[in-house]
């Protein structure tokens, strides 16, 4: 597939989504396809996609802009869009275009917006030839809208380089060399829950041990919403900002926690299991079936239960272990960068109909 034109398009992104589209257009490069990545200029800020592809600056929720990007995609042999907002990308592209949607997240469900949100979805997922889901109940929501074809999509966390210190150097570094450390990855937005950390947080304050400092490495809208909270009630968090560091914060934490309402194939949970650090995640969407019994899995919504897990994780050696020993044989099952992107270059074959 060598002269495969390939487009992806991507909206606002801090992680995982932007993540995976640079992990695409690399490997898709490097496979011989022509690439091309369409989104907001800072998406490019903070994932340099042009090191590997084209890149072209649009917002794919200006009609504006979609009609400048019609006009872009008139020599695309297949358009690939990744979530809702950049979906809309794909009213603006001949029929003739074939069309790949992929899904990280739910659509919203609520509130007039929501209901907006999936009639538009519906429009789209019946004029995609492959609607790809992160977890088995966005395909089953796919077909609910109308979609033709709908499967499950096995996103890869991109691998993390290798730590620059020693465990005791990085736990040092973080002022925690006699305290146990948990930590948190992901934006500061409602549906990562951070507010619920919090809440276990508080949790862990009323026992007679130190409690744990809990790092949230990244930022968003919930920044000073959550800041505030902290400082009121003096709460044994650090909210951290976003970190260039992340390996050497695995390396320091005894426990990773994900304490969101949904998630799908979490890059954050694919990480610490990689890295043998205990998780504590809540069982919700793809987490579940990504990480087996590899980690501790709790209601989503219950901050009681998440506090005694992490308790469990932090003051049980034999359940730490046996966390750090599982971990990265889970991991070892899960598809590479490389197997997703050749999953990739398979669906982009059935729906131009050209050959791998």
């Amino acid at each position: 597939m060598s002269n495969l034109r390939v487009t992806l398009v991507l909206g606002p992104s801090e992680g995982g989504v932007g993540r995976h589209v640079r992990s695409l257009a690399y490997r898709l490069s490097q496979e011989g396809a022509a690439v091309r990545v369409v989104g907001p200029a800072a998406t490019d800020d903070r994932f340099d996609f042009s090191s590997h592809a084209e890149f072209v600056p649009l917002e794919p929720t200006s009609l504006r802009d979609l009609w400048r990007l019609r006009r872009r995609l008139a020599d695309a042999d297949v358009l690939h869009v990744h979530d809702h907002v950049a979906a809309r990308a794909a009213l603006a592209v001949p029929r003739s275009t074939p069309v790949v949607v992929t899904w990280h997240h739910p659509l919203p469900t609520r509130s007039l917006s929501g209901r907006a949100s999936r009639a538009l979805a519906s429009v789209i997922v019946r004029r995609a030839s492959v609607v790809l889901g992160a977890a088995a109940d966005l395909v089953e929501a796919a077909f609910a809208l109308g979609a033709r074809d709908a499967r499950i999509v096995r996103v890869a966390a991109p691998e993390l380089p290798s730590p620059t210190r020693t465990r005791s150097q990085a736990r040092t570094a973080l002022g925690v060399a006699g305290r146990p450390l948990v930590l948190a990855l992901g934006a500061l937005v409602p549906a990562k829950r951070f507010d619920l950390l919090l809440d276990a947080a508080a949790v862990l304050m009323r026992r007679d041990a130190l409690p744990p400092l809990i790092l949230v490495a990244g930022e968003g809208p919930e920044r000073e919403r959550l800041n505030a909270r902290i400082r009121r009630e003096r709460l044994p968090v650090l909210l951290a900002g976003r970190r260039g560091d992340v390996p050497e914060l695995l390396l320091a934490a005894d426990a990773v926690v994900i304490p969101s309402d949904w998630e799908a194939r979490s890059t954050v949970a694919q990480e610490a299991l990689r890295a043998g650090v205990p998780l504590v995640a809540t069982k919700t969407g793809g987490i579940p079936d990504l990480v087996g019994d590899a980690a501790l899995l709790v209601p989503p919504g219950d901050a009681d239960a998440l506090a005694a897990a992490l308790v469990e994780v932090l003051e049980d050696p034999e359940v730490a272990a046996r966390l750090r020993e599982q971990g990265p044989k889970r991991a070892a099952e899960w598809p590479t960068e490389e197997d997703t992107a050749l999953d990739m270059l398979r669906v982009y074959g059935e729906v131009t109909g050209t050959s791998v």
